[in-house]
């Protein structure tokens, strides 16, 4: 178990229940796109606002926020509908920024969870401050390196603090735009079963139309809210304008999502349908894993044609029998159980090749 010293994340006036909700643009253009995003997220109900003011880019070139010019706009944005505001930090001049232009709730980006140096800068800055802290999961699958970051910005005094789960990036193909691996953030709740997580379904998805399936499985596993990229016209937007919806159709998303109660009486309990919802997403996981393993067979055997090399390669077989016996022992998995996976993974691999030797 994690040790986080934690307080409820709450505003001034307004009560932060499950699901919280916290939308607006990926980034913040001209003041004029900022306050009518707003607006209309304000009359569709949402309480808690959010822009990119400064945007971290892959390659230099793309947009990379306006910087500090759009923090009067966020301003404005509370003074006109009373909704909280809040944006991604990157190191301290940021922190300091955001905080004299009030800022509501920051959050720290994945790109910056991954380094613990820029971590700890922002950590420094905070100290003194009562702000609500969110983190996001690194772009990479270390869960340690997570709740490093968590434990910075925690051992900084900064109580009202929750993790945000983005997915992780992956050079495989799936529907996804970063593979949300659910196994990773359950684990984070099961370390530190008091930190609050929201799932951010925008950036998992990379597209609009898998935001509601994306949110509704968040939703069942017993997340916190929603973190969602909403622009009142997304396909002008100077960035990731895929996956953003506009505010009504982010209003007719979260009208669709079920909630289901996390815990009965006050000792959280896991239920049957969240266990299998959590079978379905490791299978698919599997599927997805084996998918992967075949493309490599077929490859494997257009190098075999190519250099006139048999299909079967015993010692090859045995060594992959061998190695998978032993990790699998470690793991707490049967021998017997083991050479039948291995064995029927084996014998499509060698189909698949030998359809390729034969074209």
């Amino acid at each position: 178990m994690v040790k986080l010293d934690l307080e409820k994340i709450s505003l001034p006036g307004l009560e932060v229940v499950r699901p919280w909700m916290i939308a607006g643009p990926c980034s913040a253009e001209t003041e004029e796109q900022v306050l009518d995003t707003a607006t209309q997220l304000s009359e569709a109900g949402f309480k808690i606002f959010r822009a990119g003011i400064w945007k971290p880019r892959t390659r230099p070139g793309a947009f990379e926020g306006v910087g500090t010019i759009g923090l009067p706009w966020l301003k404005k944005v509370k003074e006109k509908t009373g909704m909280f505001v809040g944006t991604e930090v990157a190191n301290a001049h940021h922190v300091f920024e955001a905080i004299k232009h009030g800022i509501d709730i920051l959050w720290v980006g994945a790109r910056t969870t991954a380094n613990p140096f820029a971590v700890q800068e922002i950590a420094d800055a905070l100290k003194g401050t009562d702000i609500p802290v969110l983190v996001k999961n690194p772009v990479n699958p270390d869960l340690e390196l997570w709740i490093g970051a968590l434990e910075r910005i925690n051992q900084a005094g900064i109580k009202k603090l929750a993790a945000i789960h983005r997915g992780f990036s992956t050079y495989d193909k799936t529907k996804y735009r970063n593979h949300p691996q659910w196994q990773i953030p359950i684990e984070l709740k099961r370390r530190c079963p008091e930190l609050p997580i929201i799932c951010d379904p925008s950036h998992i998805s990379g597209k609009a139309e898998l935001i509601y399936e994306i949110s509704q499985e968040a939703m069942d596993l017993g997340f916190d809210g929603l973190l969602v990229e909403s622009h009142r016209c997304p396909e002008k937007a100077w960035s990731d304008a895929s996956q953003q919806v506009t505010p009504t159709e982010l209003k007719e998303i979260t009208d669709k999502i079920v909630l289901r109660e996390p815990q009965i009486g006050e000792k959280p309990r896991v239920t049957l349908d969240e266990l299998r919802q959590e079978i379905d997403k490791l299978d698919t996981d599997v599927l997805e894993t084996l998918q992967r393993r075949m493309e490599i067979s077929e490859a494997i055997g257009t190098y075999k044609k190519e250099n006139n090399i048999t299909i079967l390669q015993t010692r090859r077989y045995d060594e992959i029998m061998n190695n998978r016996k032993e990790r699998g022992a470690k793991l707490g998995l049967s021998d017997e159980f083991l050479v039948k996976l291995f064995e029927s993974i084996h014998e499509e691999s060698v189909t698949r090749q030998n359809k390729i030797m034969n074209q």
